[in-house]
């Protein structure tokens, strides 16, 4: 999660920004993780990035990035302060073409409906979930081929 965070941030930063200072990068940083969500919001929790962090170690991050310093030894580096940051991994990705949905449990058919930001009110069943996960799947996987499980 660390590098591929980092490593797409890095990537917005030089399209967006010529100026590489670390005011500049820790404002955009705390700018994007605002739009975090799941193991990304997790990391931007522990490096101090949102508003309830308990720890700020955001300079860890932007003081290498601004000497352009490869996403890679950052993450080593921040594995030193806080071992956690490493053990963030990304869920595996599920194909909705694959996987018979009623097979699946009501916890897991929430997730998927977690991940594109859906909530089912008024579902009392587990048929309710699949059929509501099956109509709003066209929506879904047309840009993003593939759910978050």
């Amino acid at each position: 999660v660390c590098k591929g965070f980092l490593d797409r941030f890095y990537n917005s930063l030089k399209d967006k920004h010529s100026d590489f200072s670390m005011a500049t990068i820790e404002k955009e940083l705390i700018t994007s993780c605002m739009d975090t969500k799941g193991k990304e919001q997790r990391l931007c929790y522990y490096i101090g990035a949102t508003s309830d962090a308990a720890t700020k170690i955001i300079s860890e991050v932007s003081r290498p990035m601004s000497a352009h310093v490869p996403v890679s030894k950052i993450c080593e580096k921040l594995k030193k302060n806080d071992i956690q940051i490493c053990e963030l991994k990304y869920e595996k990705k599920l194909d909705l073409n694959l996987v018979d949905l009623s097979k699946m449990r009501v916890a897991e058919l929430r997730k998927i409906l977690d991940s594109w930001g859906e909530v089912c009110r008024a579902c009392i069943e587990k048929t309710d979930f699949v059929n509501l996960i099956k109509e709003l799947a066209p929506k879904y996987t047309l840009t993003n081929p593939k759910s978050d499980l």
